[in-house]
């Protein structure tokens, strides 16, 4: 086992991370993606420190395959867009690089200073301050693949190896700064299986009405990921128990609250969303959002009776739209993608309801001369 030392105040080496070498992580380089290797190259070559860390350093020590090879580096946004040609800089409170390979994008953030007592901003800074700058140890690990080392400031191998989300930054300041890192710390729990410590659970039930002022597009953007995480009944149940589903889907929160039916119907409908999510992980937006509602739809109205009444489809598919659009707030998924769901939903009740591109189509083809049959 290797060690980094820095100097401290009176010139003195201190000890600040360990470093495993290939043979006490085990990790292999042919299992990095190879765009991501040759990126991390560039930067070398121009004489810049880079790493892959976070998620996809956690997932090789678990030994699953990882989604996505994020980077850091020194270099600045700007540097770094001047290196790759096929980049961008994106962000605004956060400025990083999105370098493309195809229909892959890799994500490069330049390393961000704690100087400040902050761990929110965009001010440049060294490994050693970023790290602190990350949310929890299992997700601060840096690797090395020229090198092929795991550098480990926070102790981030021991607590994988321990199974157990554990926070960097004071629980009095984690959320505090960033109530989103609530549904991280979630996420991370039930998709690597590992235990939060009561403290950490405790301090998530306590702040849960942090969410409440962020944002409806990144609202979004969280439910949207656990949709399409194929561990959306773990990370919901988890939601519902620390009081953050209340401000996730606020209408679906009271209904699993007040009625013992619905709960269990919704609950059991996001364990078949996972399991067609792990069959077919590119399965349509829409067909994953008739989870959301579908019960929701069979506590509107007696549709029996609508059909017994012959009530025109078109009409029913406009009160059924309008009702979901509001029991989903304040998610706004892609409207076409709702629409597609509510349809579904309808024609599984034996209401048929024309896509509505589909009938503004024929209206104008009906309109235009020449097309009827003389």
């Amino acid at each position: 086992m290797l060690f980094r030392y820095t100097a401290n105040k009176n010139g003195r080496p201190v000890k600040t991370a360990v470093i495993y070498t290939e043979t006490e992580h085990c990790l292999k380089k042919t299992a990095i993606d190879p765009d991501a290797l040759w990126i991390i190259r560039q930067l070398k070559s121009h004489g810049f420190e880079s790493y892959i860390v976070g998620g996809a350093v956690r997932d090789l020590l678990l030994h699953k395959t990882p989604k996505d090879f994020d980077l850091v580096t020194n270099a600045t946004p700007a540097r770094i867009k001047k290196i790759f040609r096929n980049s961008c800089i994106i962000g605004k409170r956060f400025r990083i690089v999105h370098v493309f390979f195809g229909p892959k994008i890799f994500e490069v953030t330049t390393f961000r200073s704690f100087a400040e007592g902050k761990t929110v901003g965009n001010t440049f800074g060294t490994i050693e301050e970023d790290v602190h700058r990350r949310d929890f140890t299992l997700n601060a690990l840096y690797y090395d693949p020229a090198k092929n080392h795991i550098i480990d400031y926070v102790g981030g191998v021991k607590d994988i190896c321990a199974k157990r989300v554990v926070p960097i930054i004071p629980l009095k300041q984690i959320f505090e700064e960033d109530p989103v890192r609530m549904l991280r710390a979630i996420k991370y729990a039930a998709s690597t299986g590992f235990k939060m410590p009561f403290l950490l659970r405790r301090k998530i039930s306590a702040s849960s009405h942090l969410l409440s002022p962020v944002s409806p597009s990144r609202l979004t953007e969280e439910l949207l990921k656990i949709i399409n995480s194929g561990q959306a009944y773990d990370i919901v149940s988890m939601c519902v128990e620390t009081g953050l589903y209340m401000y996730l889907q606020p209408a679906a929160a009271v209904l699993i609250t007040e009625k013992k039916d619905f709960a269990q119907n919704y609950m059991q409908g996001l364990k078949e969303l996972d399991e067609l999510q792990h069959a077919d992980p590119d399965m349509r937006l829409g067909n994953k959002l008739v989870f959301l509602i579908r019960d929701f739809i069979d506590l509107l109205e007696d549709w029996e009776r609508y059909s017994a009444e012959k009530t025109p489809a078109a009409e029913l598919y406009k009160f059924a739209w309008k009702e979901c659009r509001n029991f989903v707030l304040p998610m706004n998924p892609q409207r076409t993608e709702l629409e597609y769901a509510v349809r579904l939903c309808l024609k599984k009740r034996g209401i048929p309801v024309k896509s509505q591109k589909k009938t503004a189509k024929t209206k104008k083809a009906k309109s235009v001369p020449g097309n009827a049959n003389t």
